[in-house]
């Protein structure tokens, strides 16, 4: 027992008291306290920037913690690096992959762990490695060809999920795990997908692994997880049995509020904006800002059709990989068009997406990282990069950016701090923020809220609910059904890249949107 701890329930496998941690004059974690049991799954929930990555960090070994401390099994656990954490058995999968895509399954499964012998490695024990893991996270039988995932394919060629499984399975190929812990591990899943998540999920509870589990579903939770953690702050507001509390308890815990309403739904009272500084031919209320006739890409989408009304909020569901993003991308013209033609207004015809922002489109990349944002730069110069001026006065950016920040919500020490800084949250509004201060009228938003808090996403839908009470249109591409519901007003369906017809909102169910999206 670690001296100064408190006392560890029975079968109490991780146990944490008074962790502190700092960047900075930034508080990520203040005096947290958390415990996990043997063969449980823990839910660790809170808004983005409540400590929860900084505190996933420390337990992997990837950040000292600055005081505070931990345990495992009962023994002081304070691991100096990853490679310590490991060997203790504690593991995390992270929501991005770290797989090697040119190496095969096998070679990644064993990267940096290779067993050998005078600096070669021994095939059939590599091999027995392999395939013993792959088993587990499939629950075959020991031994038994995995879930048809070859040992000997390259990463590339797998899909998300078996990419997914291929991560997990490395973390359980070498020390004894005792605690893994994955981070937001359903994000690019799609449902069927999610339900062989859990299966693993529960199959290793049952073998007497404690599972941190991090995510912003509620729902997901509420399927999988026994008990949670909720922090706020850097510190720990509340725990208890997911069974015995409601989604709207966990809410207000996460938010330090009520969300009586998630979804807002004011009267739509479109009306025509126009930009001082470019009016646009535009049509008037009510007409089509945007039509796409029978478009087709270099591979997707296939074929798609749709028309956008100014004031309204258009929705695409569908599976993983349908098409829908390549739809976006080829209306923004970041994608080629093959076939058919895409309108804007009385513009028709293919243009480069800084043709496209003239004419007053922008576009929401689900991809914030690596497309959506220069990560590197200031907040000021997210904001302000696709409208800015010839001469930059570094005071009119600041406040620029000082006006959506408050807007939005952005916690931040200020306009000058660094992108990659900030919580995946505060990142996602920055990048909304972007294309409301270039004052866009169609705003093609691809999985807004993947990835972000509750408190986030509530934030989000509002504004987009205020963005079509003005009049402005959205196309929103979204994997969360719920979230189509609640903000859309028409919706239709993408399956293997053809776009079916839309349809109000009241004339769908979910039951009915999974059948269009599986060809069913």
């Amino acid at each position: 027992m670690v001296k100064g701890m408190a006392a560890m329930g029975e079968g109490t496998r991780l146990a944490i008291d008074g962790l502190r941690k700092s960047f900075g004059a930034t508080v990520a974690l203040d005096g947290m306290s958390l415990r996990a049991s043997a063969g449980e799954v823990l839910a660790v929930l809170g808004e983005n920037g409540a400590g929860k990555s900084t505190l996933m960090n420390v337990l992997a070994g990837a950040v000292a913690s600055d005081g505070g401390q931990m345990a495992l099994d009962g023994a002081a656990y304070a691991p100096a690096g990853p490679a310590q954490a490991h060997a203790a058995g504690v593991v995390m999968v992270h929501q991005e992959l770290s797989l090697c895509a040119h190496l095969t399954v096998a070679e990644n499964i064993v990267l940096g762990r290779e067993p050998s012998r005078f600096g070669i490695v021994r095939a059939d024990e590599r091999d027995a490695i392999v395939r013993a893991a792959l088993a587990r996270v499939t629950g075959e039988a020991r031994g038994a060809r995995a879930h048809a995932i070859d040992p000997g394919a390259k990463i590339t060629e797998l899909s998300t999920a078996d990419q997914q499984m291929v991560e997990i399975a490395r973390a359980l190929a070498h020390a004894k795990c005792r605690v893994l812990i994955l981070d937001e591990p359903t994000s690019s899943l799609a449902s069927d997908d999610v339900e062989r998540l859990f299966s693993l999920v529960r199959k290793l509870r049952s073998d007497g692994l404690t599972v941190l589990y991090v995510s912003h579903f509620l729902e997901e939770v509420r399927a999988v997880a026994d008990r949670f953690t909720v922090l706020r702050d850097g510190k720990t507001v509340g725990a208890g049995d997911v069974a015995t509390t409601s989604v709207g308890e966990m809410v207000q815990m996460m938010a330090g509020r009520k969300v009586e309403q998630l979804y807002s739904r004011s009267p739509r009272s479109p009306r025509s904006p126009r930009s001082p500084r470019s009016p646009r031919s535009l049509p008037s209320d009510d007409e089509v800002v945007l039509a796409v006739e029978d478009v087709g890409g270099v591979r997707l989408p296939v074929r798609a059709s749709l028309t956008l009304r100014r004031g309204e909020v258009f929705g695409i569901a569908g599976l993983v990989g349908a098409g829908r993003t390549e739809l976006l991308r080829a209306i923004f013209g970041l994608d080629a068009v093959r076939t058919g033609k895409v309108r804007v207004g009385l513009y028709v015809g293919a243009a480069s997406p800084a043709r496209r922002l003239a004419q007053g489109v922008g576009l929401l990349s689900e991809d914030r990282k690596g497309e959506g944002l220069a990560t590197s730069l200031s907040i000021a110069d997210n904001i302000t990069l696709s409208r800015m001026p010839a001469l930059v006065w570094p005071k009119a950016q600041r406040a620029a950016a000082a006006r959506w920040i408050a807007e939005l919500g952005i916690r931040a020490s200020g306009p000058d701090q660094r992108v990659f800084e900030l919580s995946g949250g505060n990142q996602q509004k920055i990048a909304l923020g972007r294309l409301l201060h270039h004052d866009v009228d169609v705003l093609l938003l691809d999985e807004p809220t993947r990835g972000i808090d509750v408190g986030s996403k509530s934030l989000i839908y509002e504004r987009i609910d205020r963005l079509a009470a003005a009049g402005k249109a959205v196309l929103l591409v979204s994997s969360y059904l719920p979230e189509l519901f609640g903000v859309c007003d028409r919706i239709a369906v993408m399956c293997r890249g053809e776009l079916g017809e839309s349809k109000p909102v009241s004339e769908w169910t979910e039951h009915a949107v999974l059948e269009a999206a599986t060809g069913t």
